[in-house]
């Protein structure tokens, strides 16, 4: 299901973004058509396709809204690599180094607009609803970003508080794309909801994972390994080494903080106090609670067989991806 679904998406995304070839409009639509070529899982449009299948519709009714969460998803990667300055996405230059912040910046703008544009074809019936979803959810993924930004000045970020950061940083687009799947197949306000919390779940479980792969991935991972620890990111792994840690992992974390004198010495310090606190085996354990209520969720939705079966799969992909 997962190969047809992509082939399926991949072929609607081909064909939205075709109406905007890169040679038009120099310097806006390029930079698009390059981060869309650098590929990437197209999760949570396939999962919005899935929900729909799912919910008793066809893979055409959430095309609209897949193609649109996919959209914004790179949107904000493009942005979010500005603000982290970011020298890798996939593997690849980042768009603001092969071009430039500016050429990112309105790459991004545009991405945001053509998303709406994918949007606005749903069937008019859902369009109000799936609307509501997609827009609440752009304005939470904002706070979250904001949120991530403010919490590097900070050492007394707390796990409650980097959990709400990441459920609305990553968890809501997926929960998200879920709903709004379910939604184009004409599914009630209750299981959209259903959908949602179990997306909620999933994506808490996905960051933690992204958490680890940026810490302790190697070179499958496709990015810069150790750029939450350059960038100060309060993750997982950061806060339970310094609130659990002893004095000397505590010690070595705050004394690397603010600093970039010697990048390389910095990961390989603070990684080394990361696992000394053991936080790689607590965000791994905190990884599988949250894989453990998304399926909680799921078993109560009364699925058939195979998409019960298919949601279980990715659930599982989640916590062994290695990048």
């Amino acid at each position: 299901m997962m190969s047809r679904l992509r082939g399926e998406f991949d072929a609607g995304l081909a064909s939205f973004v075709q109406g905007f070839p890169a040679e038009a409009a120099a310097g806006i639509y390029a930079p698009i058509h390059y981060l869309l070529s650098l590929g990437g899982k197209r999760l949570r449009p396939v999962v919005a396709l899935a929900a729909a299948e799912a919910e008793g519709g066809e893979v055409a009714d959430a095309m609209p809204a897949a193609v649109a969460v996919e959209l914004f998803h790179n949107f904000t990667l493009m942005h979010d690599d500005i603000m982290d300055a970011a020298p890798l996405r996939r593997g690849q230059e980042t768009v603001h180094l092969k071009w430039d912040e500016n050429a990112a910046i309105l790459s991004g703008d545009t991405m945001y607009t053509l998303a709406n544009m994918a949007l606005g074809q749903t069937q008019p019936d859902h369009l109000p609803v799936i609307t509501r979803w997609f827009h609440q959810t752009a304005l939470e993924v904002c706070i979250g970003q904001q949120l991530d930004m403010s919490f590097e000045d900070r050492n007394d970020v707390t796990l409650a508080e980097y959990t709400e950061m990441i459920r609305l940083k990553t968890s809501v687009l997926l929960a998200a794309s879920l709903a709004m799947g379910a939604a184009a197949a004409g599914a009630s306000a209750e299981r959209q909801q259903a959908w949602h919390r179990f997306g909620e779940q999933l994506g808490l479980a996905f960051q933690i994972q992204d958490d680890l792969l940026d810490t302790f991935g190697g070179a499958a991972v496709g990015k810069q390994i150790g750029g939450d620890i350059l960038a100060d990111k309060k993750t997982y792994l950061w806060i339970h080494t310094l609130a659990a840690g002893g004095r000397d992992t505590q010690g070595i974390v705050e004394a690397w903080q603010g600093r970039n004198d010697d990048p390389v010495g910095k990961v390989d310090a603070i990684r080394g106090a990361m696992l000394a606190a053991g936080a790689d085996a607590e965000a791994r354990a905190a990884m599988d609670r949250h894989v453990e209520a998304a399926l909680a969720e799921l078993a109560g939705m009364g699925l058939d067989a195979g998409h019960l079966g298919f949601f279980t799969g990715i659930a599982q992909h989640i916590v062994e991806r290695v990048s």
